[in-house]
């Protein structure tokens, strides 16, 4: 039988940017916190990210006509959307629920509860940085998209509709105001969406461990160990690994795309995939060439100008945990952006695979498990985590604390399907 030890502590499990964030915001509640990885801090999708921070994000993947898009993707050579044949079967949970979330009804739901998360998102990042050597990674840079065609830019109707409903702040560019925000980029793109108060984080891994060596610093503890599932019967929930066993007052559940499995560990079940994200690094020298992340409309990839390279990400990709990567997908794209930044010096730097938490409404969730008040759920952050790791930290230490948060919580809840 596992050892068990005991101790009074709020356990962190996942050291993602959400676990980061909320054992930092934890212990600055005046909390014990042990934050627990498999890895360590930064190992997955907290890394590999477009490092982009976008307030007041409010559109959700599955709008009106975009699950028939994406369902027409599958199959095809470079769609940023693809499910392997093999997975198929697994996935299709998944898929059917998407697909039921694009009704207007849902879209618009959806987006609201989205919307009340990310209003706040750079006010939260300020907050938690101020005074630290993490705020010099974050920049003022905005969001922007770039359309080479009237048709690819009506494709962000619904999107639009979305945020001038719920007040969201943006711009639309013609071809001569994105010269002037980005003289580097090929004259081809006729329209431009803008969203200018929103962040870039220049390095998205060397931000996650300084806020993983500021709560060390600060007396937090950091433990490397494969928690295998979670008992929430007795009187303290009891973490299982390998060997041991770990009891604890309160857990935080906030692994990202293995939450899931802890999430039924306990007894909830709950809608979460996997969307499997890429990114290439191209050589130093072009991050000059661009002064903020930009996204092509087309084509769906984004080149992101970083400390140590240029970032080209994209792809979504269902396979599951653990199917090997698939890189032709994204360097296929290195020939689309060379033709979008004609200054573009090639080179493949390094390829990555990482593993987004999803869940079909685009949606986190967010509360206590309905088995116990001393387990709080904090993951399926999709492609917010980045933005939205401070202020859903916010919320879970409202909630070990016991106290009422600032937003209604029940459209985040984990048994919501």
């Amino acid at each position: 039988m596992a050892r068990v030890t005991s101790g009074n502590t709020v356990c962190v499990v996942g050291a993602g940017i959400v676990g980061v964030s909320a054992a930092l915001t934890l212990q600055r509640d005046g909390h014990d916190v042990l934050l627990i990885d498999r890895d360590g801090p930064a190992a997955g999708a907290s890394s590999g990210n477009a490092g982009a921070i976008v307030n007041a994000s409010c559109a959700p993947t599955a709008l009106p006509g975009t699950a028939a898009t994406v369902f027409g993707m599958i199959g095809r050579p470079l769609a940023p959307f693809n499910v392997r044949a093999a997975y198929l079967p697994r996935a299709l949970p998944w898929m059917l629920r998407f697909l039921m979330e694009s009704r207007i009804a849902r879209v618009r739901e959806n987006a609201r509860n989205l919307h009340a998360l990310t209003a706040g998102a750079v006010s939260a990042w300020h907050a938690m940085t101020r005074g630290t050597p993490m705020s010099k990674l974050l920049r003022p840079a905005g969001w922007l998209k770039v359309y080479e065609t009237e048709s690819a830019f009506a494709g962000t109707r619904h999107a639009r509709l979305l945020m001038d409903e719920l007040a969201v702040p943006y711009e639309i560019l013609g071809a001569n105001e994105i010269r002037e925000l980005e003289p580097a980029l090929a004259p081809i793109f006729s329209r431009g969406l803008f969203q200018r108060d929103s962040l870039q984080v220049t390095s998205p891994s060397k931000l996650v461990h300084g806020l993983a060596d500021l709560f060390v610093a600060g007396g937090g503890r950091f433990r490397r160990w494969n928690v295998l599932r979670v008992d929430s019967g007795g009187s303290k929930p009891v973490l299982h690994g390998p060997s041991e066993s770990l009891a604890a007052d309160v857990v935080v559940i906030a692994a990202g795309a293995w939450s899931g499995s802890l999430a039924a560990s306990i007894g909830d079940r709950v809608l979460l995939d996997t969307e499997r994200g890429y990114h290439l690094m191209l050589p130093v020298q072009n991050s000059n060439l661009l002064r903020r992340p930009v996204q092509n409309g087309e084509h769906f990839f984004v080149l992101s100008p970083m400390e140590d390279g240029l970032r080209l990400t994209s792809q979504v990709e269902l396979a599951g945990l653990e199917g090997a990567p698939d890189y032709r997908r994204v360097r296929g794209l290195v020939a689309a952006a060379a033709r979008m930044l004609p200054g573009l010096e090639s080179g493949e730097q390094s390829v990555w695979m990482g593993c987004r938490p999803s869940l079909p409404d685009s949606l986190p969730v967010l509360g206590y498990s309905p088995t116990s008040r001393r387990i709080v759920y904090a993951f399926g952050h999709q492609h917010l985590g980045m933005t939205l790791g401070p202020a859903s930290a916010l919320i879970v230490a409202d909630l070990v604390a016991g106290r009422t948060p600032s937003l209604d919580l029940r459209p985040y809840r984990v048994d919501r399907f």
